[in-house]
């Protein structure tokens, strides 16, 4: 593929790209190429800078994930920071976040290129780096969402998050900080990272402990939040039973994972008794314009310094030792950088890292 140093050579929008592959439910990630077809109407044609790899990309790569199962290669990637090559809507050479929908028929952003729908693509504010604005577009989201338009976090109530190391639980420590929170608590397995929280705004955190049963967990649980008024679950199983024996009168409590463990007992006294709102929030099924507000948030909060993510970036022919990162749970954003130096967005601010 031949491309100029002063802009996307027009040839480069058609012919093979190189892109990461899957080639069938539960296989590794591997390296090779694919043709891209002719952009079609009502779609873009984005060079991609910066690409994160999602819990959600691991999971649908499994074959195990709820809403998608894919037997046939293809190229995953579930978002991007992007520039645009060619569109009917979007301005050429703009700096745009932008969702994919990874099939066999449809490459995902795991690619030095990626066609998506005009209205999975948003213009991204000027001056944010571009890795730091991908990083917290997926997990920042289902942080925001959930807790803020799902339960409508007021000021002054108490909120717990199970999962809290992890990048959505990192960001949601903050947002629920940033909003109002009277007290934050983060739960987690790892007490060294859950240490990291206390410097984002938790006011304390609570380790799980192999084979702890939830009878156990809730009484640690209520010693450090005492009853709590929203639950940002990223667990269920085990964790989420010991949350809902503190809940206060009428709390509300999300779900956006399974990391603990697939079921989990709900007493249907206690959901009566205590008049508790579960709910469960998945972004892969909620359109981008809805999370317009919430990557507004993030993105102004990040441009003011606001909130702090680490990030573990790596080039995309690197993307098996990515993909290894994040399945061993590294309490950071993994975020692939397709060869492509020349978009390099100039910002005051990088703090990406590589392990």
């Amino acid at each position: 593929m031949q491309t100029r140093n002063n802009g996307p050579d027009r040839q480069a929008l058609d012919g093979a790209v190189p892109a990461g592959f899957v080639d069938a439910p539960g296989a590794d990630p591997r390296l090779g190429s694919v043709v891209l077809p002719a952009r079609p109407a009502g779609s873009t044609l984005l060079t991609v800078i910066a690409a994160p790899l999602n819990p959600l990309d691991l999971a649908i790569a499994s074959g195990t994930f709820h809403s998608a199962r894919h037997e046939a290669p293809y190229v995953p990637g579930s978002e991007c920071v992007g520039v645009v090559l060619d569109s009917d809507r979007h301005p050429r050479d703009s700096w745009v976040y932008a969702e994919s929908h990874a099939s066999p028929a449809t490459p995902g952003s795991f690619a030095a290129r990626v066609i998506v729908a005009d209205d999975d693509v948003l213009p991204l504010p000027d001056g944010l780096d571009p890795v730091q604005a991908a990083a917290v577009g997926n997990s920042g989201t289902a942080a925001f969402m959930p807790l803020i338009e799902e339960a409508g976090l007021r000021p002054g109530e108490t909120v717990l998050v199970l999962g809290a190391t992890g990048a959505v639980g990192q960001l949601a420590v903050q947002v629920a900080h940033r909003s109002g929170a009277k007290r934050v608590v983060g739960v987690a397995r790892d007490p060294a990272a859950l240490e990291r929280l206390l410097t984002l705004g938790a006011d304390a955190v609570v380790a799980v402990h192999a084979g702890e049963g939830a009878d156990a967990l809730a009484a640690r649980l209520l010693t450090a939040t005492g009853p709590v008024d929203v639950v940002l679950d990223g667990l269920y199983g085990v964790p989420l039973e010991a949350a809902l024996r503190m809940c206060a009168p009428r709390a509300r409590v999300v779900n956006v994972g399974n990391a603990a463990g697939a079921t989990a007992q709900v007493p249907a006294g206690l959901l009566r008794g205590k008049q508790l709102v579960l709910s469960g929030f998945a972004g892969l099924h909620t359109p981008l314009a809805d999370k317009r507000t919430a990557l507004t948030w993030l993105w102004t909060a990040l441009g003011r310094d606001q909130l702090q993510l680490s990030v573990h970036t790596f080039p995309l022919e690197e993307l098996p030792s990515a993909w290894r990162a994040q399945t061993a749970s590294p309490h950071a954003k993994c975020v692939l950088l397709p060869d492509d130096s020349r978009f390099r967005r100039p910002t005051r601010h990088d703090r990406s890292t590589r392990p």
